[in-house]
């Protein structure tokens, strides 16, 4: 399963990277207002930093005005993605899209049956959104091995994103449903490193070796 970093932080962006662990970058509209800086600046540095995909996301609500954007997106740097909301004039402009060579992930999805029509229109991701699911009482991972089990009876190649990540947990059952990707928030990243035993286990090494003579 391949990690990514969902923020527009660059400083936060620039940490992952050096820890060799960083496959791609997600970013949305919330992101983006935190830094304080035009979009497009933010845009250039992340393309900078990262080899992998960068999720770029459109604003606008109709079809052609969702093209348009795309391809501005994309023109930044080979490895943008275009991020589309699920919706009937998103999924459109998907099909537009993809039919030009441009790379899309189709986001805000909550259920199977859009992420079915999302695959259709030649998504090359679908992110669903796991931890608001959880929020409303669904269960979230529910809808990630649904689409999984689609998405395997009919051969399509979206690949699966993992979003609202809220904490470990969504990440293991995403890697352990096969889910392509997990995209998570910089909190969250630093907590798959982190337990109490290893804690205790370095520790007690530590205090163990300044016993030993000779050193």
């Amino acid at each position: 399963m391949k990690i990514f970093l969902d923020t527009a932080d660059v400083s936060q962006i620039r940490e992952v990277c050096s820890w060799g662990i960083l496959d791609g970058v997600t970013t949305n509209p919330t992101h983006v207002s935190k830094t304080g800086r035009p979009a497009a600046d933010v845009y250039r540095e992340i393309c900078s930093l990262v080899d992998g995909p960068i999720s770029l996301e459109t604003i606008g609500l109709s079809a052609g005005e969702i093209v348009a954007e795309g391809r501005t997106l994309a023109a930044l740097s080979k490895n943008v993605v275009v991020k589309v909301p699920l919706m009937k004039e998103g999924l459109k402009a998907v099909k537009t899209l993809a039919s030009e060579g441009i790379k899309t992930n189709v986001t805000v999805t909550f259920s199977p049956l859009q992420a079915l029509l999302a695959a259709k229109c030649g998504a090359t991701y679908i992110s669903p959104f796991v931890g608001r699911l959880d929020a409303v009482g669904h269960v979230g991972m529910d809808l990630v091995r649904q689409i999984k089990t689609i998405y395997g009876n009919y051969g399509f190649k979206t690949a699966i994103i993992v979003a609202a990540v809220r904490h470990p947990l969504h990440v293991l059952d995403a890697a352990l449903a096969g889910a392509d990707i997990s995209t998570m928030s910089f909190d969250v990243l630093q907590q798959l490193y982190q337990h109490p035993l290893t804690d205790i286990g370095i520790e007690m090494f530590l205090n163990d070796w300044k016993k030993v003579p000779g050193k």
